[in-house]
């Protein structure tokens, strides 16, 4: 059985990433990217469906982890009755490859160490077959299937079957073995062996300068910085495309059928990351993803995606994978994901916010940047009043969504600044028209005077957890009578434990079965809300709750279950990451009072 989820760790290259149990063992690691197809999927299965294991092999007693001050370098602590043994599990950046490297190192007594490598590619589904070779004066062991081929180094290499190496041996005090595995196309030669102290002090020097420029004027600073390497971490080097997630299929409801496939780029969510580096002090971080979305969103506007590949393919067809049993038996397992094809409204909007903030830090537009910006607008404003399936890509009829009208008020309304503020060019007197008209139809259909809230959408009384978004994006201010009172309602409905809940799944709207727990990010809005609305005791206490929720690495899943006091969800997730970052901006300073549009970019 797979661990529980709160208990994985993620380390990764910036191409892609592995999630190490707290028992040693790498349950999930799709190579080379973020989105290709697993060869460690234990994860969503069992054992045979892949794994990498290093661990004592007798009773442990203690385990703590840590990762290496400032860094992705992962720690991991066994203390047996006879010695204890440290792991140090790493994936150095920067050099074009994909290499996983694990250090075992004995510090006190002796421990007998158990070596499981079972590779299974395509998801777990294709045993390779495993040889031993020469290589470069060295044996090494190699697995071969399609076009993969992984390559294993260390100091013991016995035989092992097919697609299975197994071992078990002993280390006394002071004795370090260190183990690697390479991937590499099946039809290219093993690759030289990596120049593991170089690419290590490499990999921690560039992770630590990142680090380093971590706001610290904010509560709960050190989570602050690990939320921010780790967006750094899901944001592929290369092509500077932000996915989600760096998994698929981990259950939003325990053994039910809400289970998707995040390892893509969003553009909302790849622009709210893009918020959260630039409300940090990331600024240049901004030129590396506006790269990305004129590569991928490139073409006619009338085809812009919600979501892209990594290299901003367009191409991700949801399909079910049933030789893989499930996290916790939740099944389907899915790759790909059918919301592609997905009207949102909400997403231009996200992303010329993000655009903006870049401007206002002093990213120089060009050319090619603004004519796409001005042809998403237009496009927008030819459509505008249509339907879609809102933020939270519901799959039952499509809305009239608040949210989404919200932001298409925040598109237009962006525009508008790029020409008052920036002198770009733009048919500005048509975008302020219907700006205006946006934000009227919003309060005159998405408000509900009686209860004195905003709605999930235009024909309904429910509300929504990203009501919360307004006073964010400017739309009303913090302390409006209406924003306090969605607020409320917010609260009242949607509270379970202390956390947020999306919105009332038993409302039928997703037109899904099942249930889902509080959603992080959700409660995370909550807190900037509440700052915004002047009740900064109230955000900072909520704060200082979700921040105890982290795992004991500080990493947050997309989900949590308050009832069972475990994560749920796709992990770590970028959205609870990035909106933990822009809850600490908000709260920056103690003063009551609400905050303004000039108390942090991040709000706006």
């Amino acid at each position: 059985m797979p661990l529980p989820i709160e208990d994985y760790a993620l380390i990764g290259d910036r191409g892609t990433a592995a999630l190490v149990g707290s028992d040693g063992s790498i349950d999930w690691l799709c190579l080379p990217r973020f989105d290709s197809p697993a060869c460690f999927a234990a994860l969503l299965g069992t054992e045979e469906n892949g794994r990498w294991l290093l661990a004592p092999a007798d009773e442990v007693t203690s385990t703590r982890r840590r990762y290496v001050d400032g860094t992705a370098l992962l720690e991991t602590t066994f203390t047996t009755a006879d010695g204890e043994l440290v792991l140090l599990d790493v994936m150095p950046t920067g050099d074009g490859r994909a290499d996983v490297v694990r250090r075992l190192t004995c510090t006190q007594g002796r421990v007998r160490v158990r070596h499981d490598w079972r590779v299974r590619t395509d998801y777990g589904r294709v045993r390779p077959w495993v040889s031993r070779e020469q290589a470069h004066d060295e044996d090494v062991v190699v697995a071969v299937a399609g076009p993969d081929k992984l390559v294993l180094r260390g100091p013991r290499l016995p035989r092992g079957r097919e697609g299975h190496h197994f071992d078990e041996f002993d280390l006394a005090a002071g004795e370090e073995m260190t183990f690697s595995m390479t991937w590499v196309r099946s039809w290219r030669d093993v690759p030289a062996p990596l120049g593991l102290t170089e690419r290590i002090r490499a990999t921690t020097d560039h992770q630590r300068a990142w680090s380093e420029r971590a706001p610290d004027d904010v509560p709960h600073a050190a989570l602050v910085q690990r939320s921010l390497l780790t967006l750094m971490l899901m944001t592929h080097e290369e092509t500077g495309g932000i996915v989600a997630a760096p998994t698929t299929s981990l259950p939003e409801d325990f053994g039910g059928e809400r289970n998707w496939d995040y390892r893509y780029c969003w553009l909302r969510d790849a622009a709210l990351t893009l918020e959260s580096l630039l409300g940090a002090g990331y600024d240049e971080e901004a030129l590396g993803w506006r790269r990305w979305l004129l590569r991928a969103v490139a073409g006619d506007p009338a085809d812009l995606q919600i979501m892209y590949t990594v290299d901003g393919g367009r191409e991700l067809p949801e399909r079910e994978l049933g030789h893989l049993a499930g996290y916790a038996g939740s099944r389907p397992v899915r790759i790909g994901n059918g919301a592609v094809s997905q009207r949102q409204n909400d997403v231009l909007g996200e992303v010329m916010i993000a655009l903006d903030l870049a401007r206002r830090a002093g990213l120089e537009e060009t050319g090619n940047s603004w004519s796409l910006q001005r042809a998403l607008v237009d496009e927008l404003a030819d459509h505008w009043d249509e339907p879609d399936n809102g933020l939270w890509e519901i799959r039952g009829p499509q809305r009239h969504f608040t949210h989404s009208r919200v932001m298409v008020w925040v598109a237009f309304d962006r525009a508008v600044r790029a020409v008052e503020d920036h002198g770009l060019p733009g048919p500005v007197e048509r975008w302020r028209a219907l700006r205006d008209r946006v934000r009227q139809e919003v309060l005159d259909k998405g408000y509900d005077a009686e209860r004195g809230t905003f709605t999930q959408h235009y024909d309904t009384r429910e509300v929504d957890a990203s009501l919360l978004v307004i006073p964010l994006v400017g739309f009303l201010p913090g302390d409006d009578p209406r924003v306090l009172g969605t607020i409320e309602a917010v609260q009242q409905d949607l509270l379970r434990d202390g956390l947020l809940l999306r919105y009332r799944t038993s409302s039928g709207v997703d037109g899904l079965s099942g249930h889902e727990h509080p959603f992080l990010a959700c409660s995370f809005w909550l807190v900037s809300a509440l700052a915004v609305a002047g009740r900064r005791a109230e955000a900072g206490a909520l704060f200082d709750r979700l921040c105890g929720l982290a795992n004991d690495v500080g990493l947050l899943s997309e989900e949590y279950d308050a009832d069972g006091g475990r994560m749920a969800g796709n992990f770590p997730q970028a959205f609870s990451h990035l909106a933990l970052v822009q809850a600490a901006l908000a709260l920056r300073g103690t003063q009551d009072g609400p905050a303004t549009a000039d108390d942090d970019r991040a709000l706006t």
